[in-house]
């Protein structure tokens, strides 16, 4: 097989960050379009090719007689649906996150796939952002050496009336948490290595919020390695000009991230001030989404392991859920109390 046939199903603005990766991908090919809209469909026939369009993935995957991949760039509702048919026709799928809107849900998706024998990758494309990955080599090379403690501070005000942005968020069920906080969970876990352990959080919603849901997430959490890491995000900031820090404080420096697509700088314990890191070029939404995809073709077929799996996927959604029962019931929450417990789930997880 030269190239990956895929469907590439939704056709919003994520989605066509993924059409735009996928044509300039030389080792994929995008064979039809699904998307409910005609008006989403006739913008990407004109502008990543004409290609039959379907309504949705199922009648695409029911309809073609040869697909590779499915592409899943649509909101997290029905997927059930939408995995059963990749399923039927053993097409493997990489899904946009979150995988579902709860850890029940998504564990039920991960053993569909898994009975089946697909692999199922989920969308964390912050993973292979330049600075992500720089990050981790200067804590592996231990240039500020170990890390202890950790702040992550997520300020933006996000217009969900804006027509290039989903309005789902806007009437669903803890959107910060579902939709953003998931990118920066999963950020902590991978980067530092860790498991979570603990949380303490509190969800809010400000008076002048658009969402009917909360927007501002505080919580506390704790690692099994020992790192402790203190994370504020909101939404609904009361500030348009968005803001972004994530420091870790380690035995012999720190390590500063101050924009979520870049600018690293370190710092050794007695220097006077931040040492700026060199990093890779970066297109905003299509480097490391081309990262993603990547990895995606390297392991379909290179025969690479598959990354970010809808069974590691899991751990971070279950950071996002013990944060909603921590803040719902006012108390400390073990992130292993919301992992499912039957069929293995969660003892393969921990």
């Amino acid at each position: 097989m030269s190239k990956l046939r895929v469907v590439l199903a939704g056709l919003g603005v994520r989605g066509r960050h993924w059409a735009e990766v996928l044509v300039r991908s030389p080792r994929c090919e995008i064979v039809a379009y699904a998307d409910p809209n005609p008006e989403a469909v006739a913008r990407a026939q004109a502008q990543y090719g004409q290609h039959p369009a379907f309504a949705s993935a199922e009648e695409a995957l029911n309809a073609l007689p040869a697909v590779d991949a499915l592409i899943l760039a649509n909101p997290p509702i029905g997927r059930e649906k939408q995995l059963s048919a990749a399923c039927a026709r053993k097409v493997p799928v990489l899904v946009e996150k979150p995988l579902a809107l709860s850890v029940n849900e998504a564990a039920t998706l991960v053993k569909m796939a898994e009975s089946a024998g697909i692999p199922l990758m989920v969308g964390l494309n912050f993973r292979y952002l330049g600075v992500t990955l720089e990050t981790m080599r200067l804590l592996r090379d231990g240039v500020v050496g170990k890390a202890e403690f950790g702040r992550f501070t997520y300020e933006r005000y996000r217009d969900g009336n804006r027509p290039d942005l989903n309005k789902y968020p806007l009437t669903m069920d803890q959107p910060m948490l579902w939709e953003q906080s998931i990118h920066h969970f999963d950020l902590m876990r991978y980067v530092y290595g860790q498991e979570p352990v603990l949380v303490q959080a509190q969800t809010w919603n400000p008076s002048w919020s658009m969402y009917e849901s909360d927007t501002n997430v505080a919580a506390l959490f704790t690692f099994d390695g020992g790192m402790v890491a203190n994370y504020q995000g909101t939404w609904q900031s009361g500030w348009a000009e968005p803001r972004f820090e994530w420091r870790t404080d380690c035995t012999n420096g720190i390590l500063s991230q101050q924009h979520q697509f870049g600018e690293l700088h370190y710092a050794r314990h007695n220097d006077p001030a931040l040492t700026p890191v060199t990093l890779p070029p970066h297109e905003q939404w299509i480097t490391e989404t081309a990262g993603l995809l990547d990895a995606f073709t390297r392991s379909l077929l290179d025969g690479a392991p598959l990354q970010c799996s809808g069974r590691d996927h899991l751990m971070s959604l279950a950071m996002v859920e013990a944060c909603a029962v921590s803040s719902r019931e006012s108390r400390s929450v073990q992130i292993a109390s919301v992992l499912p417990s039957d069929d293995g789930i969660h003892d393969h997880i921990l």
